[in-house]
């Protein structure tokens, strides 16, 4: 394993803030998720491939845009793994790689001019989310 993908791999476990090594593979997830039969790789084999540190090949598979984040699979894990936040945050290690959807603060002033009634809440969820 590269360091590149150790680093991948220490990335989306800080984001999605669960740990990986907790999954005992019993599938649960894969079995409840609506999505499953559009997946090349299970929502129980992701989490194996982050345990792994297999970053790259979850970026290049069907899966990290197949998942509807209903987190079924959350609800059904006996482990508490969360599946659906490992998928997220390979998501946004994707929208952060290709520089889009990045929020910085001269958007705030953008928006207000726009819409005085957005909520504070908003941009603190959008710069958690699309910081660099």
């Amino acid at each position: 394993m590269q360091t590149n993908e150790l680093d991948m791999r220490d990335e989306v476990l800080l984001i999605s803030g669960t740990d990986s090594k907790k999954c005992m593979g019993c599938g649960k997830c894969s079995a409840t998720c609506p999505a499953s039969l559009d997946m090349d790789i299970l929502p129980h084999r992701f989490v194996r491939y982050v345990s792994d540190g297999l970053i790259s090949e979850l970026i290049e598979s069907e899966t990290l845009f197949q998942c509807l984040s209903c987190f079924a699979c959350v609800e059904r894990c006996p482990r508490s793994v969360e599946p659906a936040a490992l998928v997220e945050a390979v998501r946004l290690l994707v929208i952060r790689e290709r520089d889009s959807n990045i929020f910085n603060p001269e958007h705030v002033s953008e928006a207000i001019s726009l819409d005085e009634d957005i909520p504070q809440q908003l941009f603190v969820s959008m710069f958690r989310k699309f910081r660099k």
